[in-house]
């Protein structure tokens, strides 16, 4: 595995655990695969337009733990499109120095040098406590493709003295044996850009490696610190055996494969918020949690999703003759101001497709009348005679055309898919009630 896949793995693969008070735990047994495509579940919307674009929502693990449950109109939509795109470009060697630049402490500083003493002390402790656990978590499998204890740790951790807290406490939500065994095998995001490389589909992203980073470094210094020890706190408790972790990532797999999703981590993005606030946090922790929640829902969700939807909206219009496969992270699709409600709202027709339905399966118009980007236009135009005026009229049903759409550049691809998940895993961790 080269050092830069590492980076990916732990940016999309290993940032999923948190901790919360002990609690009855799902069944931690595998589900069945479904008699019939029809009781698969699906994350698949259509747009309709033609030729017809696909969402479709990814869970950042390895893609062996889910292909067989991914619906067959699902893989057939992707394989239908010419051009699929993700949050970021998987494969772009700009996306890991980005990030990797990104994480780093301004001006050579050194995280001994920010951060209180006491809490330094603890996080070295954790991280020696890792390194000696990791030749223990890894499968024999990982040791048999080659993969070092020694070696996963520097790719995961390397450096770390040097890197931003915020980015600290995620580092560490991904150092547990959970996501240790689930190294060495692509996640979903990355095996799909794979494939889609392999198969010569124009790939690309909606986003940019700063558009991910610096909501992650807007929070300031105090929330940092909080969110940092509230993180081991957890971490040190469930070393302890005192704490259990709420929502594994064996967790969301079974959701994701026979479940309900929207359940499970993606409840986050609820009006209920208020409910899960943790009442043992003193009043003043309360209101702490409560900030970074309210941030990181407006930086790392609402905006996100509504730059993504924009963006699709882009690469529609600039591209009406092609079929597009967007490939985003489930979250972005579940839950209150979706990436599919911004495409609603401008106008466009988004239809959840379920499992066992053909893609395309809808009233196909004739081959000179079109409805794009929720304009109908007819080639060649018509009209209808009238006594007094028998000249083409503009306001006239069918002779609307598409607004010309001068709209720039998308920019050049990003880091990072589902901060959402580890934010909304860490935040459900620290505000769900005891």
């Amino acid at each position: 595995m080269q050092p830069n896949l590492a980076l990916i793995y732990f940016i999309f693969g290993g940032l999923l655990p948190g901790a919360t008070s002990r609690r009855k735990q799902m069944d931690p047994g595998p589900c069945e695969l479904p008699r019939s495509q029809g009781e698969l579940n699906s994350f698949l919307w259509t747009i309709r337009r033609d030729p017809p674009a696909y969402l479709f929502g990814t869970i950042h693990v390895p893609y062996t733990r889910v292909w067989d449950f991914i619906p067959e109109n699902s893989k057939a939509a992707f394989q239908a499109s010419s051009s699929v795109y993700f949050e970021l470009d998987l494969t772009d060697p700009y996306t890991i120095s980005g990030l990797a630049s990104c994480q780093m402490l301004p001006h050579g500083e050194n995280l001994q040098d920010v951060l209180p003493r006491e809490l330094y002390r603890r996080l070295k402790r954790h991280l020696e406590y890792v390194r000696l656990m990791l030749p223990h978590w890894m499968t024999p499998d990982q040791r048999g493709k080659g993969l070092y204890a020694d070696y996963l740790f520097n790719a995961i951790a390397g450096n770390w003295e040097r890197k931003r807290p915020v980015w600290v406490m995620l580092m560490v939500n991904s150092l547990t044996e959970t996501d240790i065994r689930s190294r060495g095998v692509p996640v979903l995001d990355l095996y799909l850009a794979q494939e889609a490389e392999r198969m010569k589909k124009r790939t690309g992203a909606v986003e940019r490696v700063e558009e991910q980073c610096h909501p992650l470094n807007g929070l300031n210094f105090s929330q940092v610190l909080f969110a940092l020890n509230q993180t081991l706190l957890q971490h040190e408790s469930l070393r302890a055996g005192s704490l259990q972790a709420p929502y594994t990532t064996e967790d969301l797999i079974k959701h994701y494969n026979c479940g309900d999703l929207n359940a499970v981590i993606f409840n986050h993005d609820t009006s209920q918020l208020p409910n899960l606030i943790n009442t043992t946090l003193p009043p003043h922790e309360q209101v702490t949690a409560q900030e970074i929640d309210s941030y990181f829902r407006q930086e790392l969700i609402y905006k996100r999703n509504e730059r993504m939807g924009k963006r699709v909206m882009a690469l529609l219009k600039q591209n009406t003759d092609k079929s597009f496969f967007f490939a985003f992270g489930a979250g972005h699709f579940l839950g209150n101001n979706t990436v599919i409600d911004v495409l609603r709202q401008a106008g466009f027709e988004v239809e959840h497709t379920p499992a066992g339905q053909p893609i395309g399966n809808t009233t196909m118009l004739p081959s000179h009348v079109r409805i794009t980007n929720g304009y109908i236009t007819v080639n060649p135009p018509i009209w209808f005679s009238n006594q007094l005026d028998q000249r083409p009229r503009s306001d006239l049903p069918f002779h609307h055309q598409p607004k010309s759409s001068a709209a720039g550049r998308l920019l050049a691809p990003s880091i990072t898919a589902s901060f959402y998940v580890a934010i909304a895993s860490f935040l459900l961790s620290l505000l769900r009630p005891s």
